[in-house]
């Protein structure tokens, strides 16, 4: 793994998580002093400089999203550590809670000061109680550190949707986990009607990196539209079934075939969906794309969560594709009619060609009702639910024309 780059998992497998004198010696919390030391939107500025975006999926601007926060006018504002880590395949939000909670705790609080909050919460997937646990302890731990920023946990029941942001604001709440209708976004009116920040566990762990090395440093790494580094999850038809973290500008030729070893039992490469299930597929002529996420985009793919799923030539895409489109029937929360009923047609439509029952004529109307969802759907979950659908219609058509 030399061509490693650890920036977020820096304290992975070096330090006990439950221990705060490990974190402190390896030069924990110095970040939070040198904020605590500047003025909110000189910080905001430094976040900004260092073009950090986020790493949940959005991949929107950290420092702005902090800047529309920060202007808010209220009594109260709110730091949400988003941690619902539910997409299939992916499992670097674990990883970095298990191994360095403290690198998070440290990121939250540094957005409080920026922002104006004392409060935090962690959202955390329920089917990880021991996370849980690990939390509380570290919180614990540091809470002269942080003063009267305060974090608590809230443990989530498993719903896919509440990894969207306005669906985990609504379960924190304790409400049924359902998108809101934006604007207004979070940023202005969020949490109790609060102004509220809810960024990843990958994000707030870059942090207190960018503080202690500089804005600029952090920006010259990787793909400038995209700077700093991506962790990843491997798995599928793939030699190293592991996790790295990678400059965003190494390719998914080198993740696949340097890093994750290549196609084991000497078969060849078919696709790769990068991103857990609502990812793109993509076909070995765009391995050299790098993983960034603008230049995912433009091939009509997405970096999402970082999960990275290889298929030999033995797999079937429609087979790939009805699996997909079966999960995403169930996550439905259905508050909208675009996603709750398109999701369960393109379903049906697939399991029918899956069958050898469909005719050229589903292929169009899949093409038409994916795009629509596309733009008509309320949240993130259902415009992203056509994507391994369309992009395995474009490249991998003719594994759909073979069942017509």
């Amino acid at each position: 793994m030399a061509e490693e780059m650890r920036i977020v998992l820096r304290n992975y497998g070096k330090i006990d998580p439950l221990k705060l004198e490990e974190y402190l010696a390896a030069g924990g919390y110095k970040a939070l002093e040198k904020a605590r030391a500047m003025a909110p939107t000189d910080l905001i500025e430094e976040i900004k400089k260092s073009n950090l975006r986020g790493r949940g999926g959005a991949g929107f601007n950290c420092g702005q999203k902090w800047f529309f926060a920060q202007q808010a006018q209220a009594d109260k504002k709110y730091v949400i550590c988003n941690a619902d880590e539910g997409e299939p395949g992916t499992y670097k939000d674990r990883l970095i809670m298990q191994g360095d909670p403290q690198s998070i705790l440290e990121g939250m609080a540094i957005c409080g000061h920026a922002i104006g909050a004392k409060q935090g919460y962690i959202y955390c997937r329920g089917e990880y109680p021991y996370v849980v646990d690990i939390l509380k302890q570290a919180i614990e731990q540091a809470q002269d550190l942080l003063g009267d920023f305060r974090i608590e946990v809230r443990a989530g029941a498993g719903a896919y949707v509440c990894g969207e942001e306005t669906a985990l604001i609504e379960s924190i709440e304790g409400h049924r986990g359902e998108p809101r209708f934006k604007p207004p976004f979070p940023g202005v009116q969020g949490l109790w009607g609060k102004p509220t920040i809810v960024n990843n566990v990958e994000t707030f762990a870059n942090i207190p990196v960018i503080l202690t090395k500089g804005a600029e440093w952090y920006a010259s790494i990787g793909d400038p539209s995209y700077p700093g580094t991506k962790v990843l999850t491997l798995t599928g038809d793939v030699n190293n079934k592991t996790f790295f973290e990678v400059p965003s500008d190494t390719t998914v030729r080198q993740v696949i075939f340097e890093l994750g070893g290549g196609i084991p039992g000497g078969k060849q490469f078919k696709a790769v969906q990068i991103g857990g299930s609502s990812g793109g597929f993509i076909p070995e002529s765009l391995l050299d794309t790098p993983i960034s996420f603008d230049a995912l985009a433009k091939i009509g793919a997405t970096l999402g969560s970082g999960a990275v799923l290889v298929m030999d030539e033995t797999r079937d895409m429609v087979d790939v594709a009805e699996t997909i489109a079966r999960f995403f029937e169930h996550e439905s929360c259905g508050k909208c009619a675009p996603c709750r009923e398109g999701t369960a047609r393109i379903h049906e439509i697939i399991s029918k060609i899956k069958d050898s029952q469909g005719r050229a004529a589903d292929i169009a109307l899949l093409k038409k009702l994916g795009g629509v969802m596309s733009i008509a759907c309320l949240c993130g979950l259902g415009q992203a639910a056509p994507t391994p659908i369309l992009t395995s219609l474009r490249y991998f058509a003719v594994d759909y024309e073979a069942k017509l």
